[in-house]
């Protein structure tokens, strides 16, 4: 009963401001993300109508990693992305107008290296192939595991795997392991004779998602830029809040079961903030990558952060420090 009734409140609340919105045409916006909960702001935005709520046309487009779908922030042909620490870097890179709005996800316990039928820990391992989807958090987070534990990156042979490969992969045997983010190392499990968890995240990595956006695109529609980070807020407040309500939508949209999205949720906080330690773990892709060749100096987070969205809809939410030169 409470979550049909906020349901039928909700679409109220969207019908009456749908109604007002009629007078003007709604904001085209197109966005794009990967297909897991960790993106759930984009999903339970459009599930609940928020998007129109608040007068947006939004398509979302979705690929195999939200990392992978950042990239085409370049040129602006997308209007917003959502994805891991290294995309966004890279992406600046290349367009200096690709910039972070928000880091929206902090992933608590999403990362696991997975073990085929006969390996059990990391030194089985040794010497056989592991799945690595590069460009994205599962790159940051093996290398930080590699970091952790003093591991010879030599000894394993990475496979550059895309995330839902993954798991047909380790069954067919093309892969010994991978290293990768939710759902998958549960779909492993659930699918695969023999797979298990050989180390998950905790006391390693914590990972963050960042939502990020074209600074030419916000600075031509900055009307549309401040509904499109409101409705994100207010998905973020649904999730948080009502989070059955939010665990169907995204279930919904992922077309994933409910009891696989309600066991995920847990595994991830909703902060939609900026702060410091969002800056750290900028700072840990970006010496991941100087260290890998592919990147030949920081980026200048004066010019790659950009807070003033947020700041402006939640501004209690933006509490980091960049530096003055």
């Amino acid at each position: 009963m409470i979550v049909a009734r906020f349901v039928l409140v909700l679409a109220l609340v969207v019908a009456m401001a749908a109604g007002a919105a009629t007078a003007q045409s709604p904001a085209r916006m197109v966005i794009a993300t990967g297909v897991d909960p960790a993106f759930s702001q984009f999903y339970v935005a459009q599930e609940a109508g928020l998007f129109k709520k608040n007068g947006l046309d939004v398509q979302i487009n979705t690929g195999p990693s939200g990392s992978g779908m950042v990239a085409f922030l370049v040129g602006n042909q997308i209007n917003a992305g959502y994805g891991a620490e290294q995309a966004g870097i890279t992406a600046h890179t290349i367009d200096k107008n690709v910039v972070i709005v928000a880091e929206g996800t902090t992933l608590l316990r999403w990362f696991s290296i997975v073990g085929g039928k006969n390996v059990n820990s990391l030194d089985d391992l040794k010497g056989k192939r592991v799945g690595i989807a590069p460009g994205t958090g599962s790159e940051v987070f093996w290398l930080e595991v590699v970091k952790h534990l003093k591991l010879n990156r030599a000894d394993y042979t990475i496979v550059n795997v895309e995330a839902p490969e993954m798991v047909a992969a380790l069954e067919r045997g093309n892969l010994d392991g991978f290293a990768v983010w939710e759902p998958w190392p549960t779909r492993a499990i659930m699918s695969v004779k023999g797979a298990k968890i050989v180390r998950d995240s905790q006391g390693i990595f914590t990972g963050r998602n960042f939502i990020y956006m074209n600074r030419g695109w916000i600075e031509k529609n900055r009307d549309a830029a401040e509904r499109f980070m409101t409705s994100i807020a207010e998905a973020n407040d649904v999730i948080n809040n009502h989070r059955e309500d939010a665990t169907q939508m995204v279930s919904k949209f992922l077309k994933l079961p409910p009891e696989i999205t309600r066991e995920l949720m847990p595994k991830l906080a909703f902060p939609l903030a900026l702060t410091n330690d969002s800056v750290a773990n900028v700072n840990i892709a970006m010496d991941q990558l100087i260290k890998m060749g592919k990147l030949k100096q920081p980026v200048d987070l004066r010019e790659y952060v950009y807070p003033d969205l947020l700041r402006k809809v939640r501004p209690a939410n933006v509490t980091l420090t960049l530096p003055k030169s």
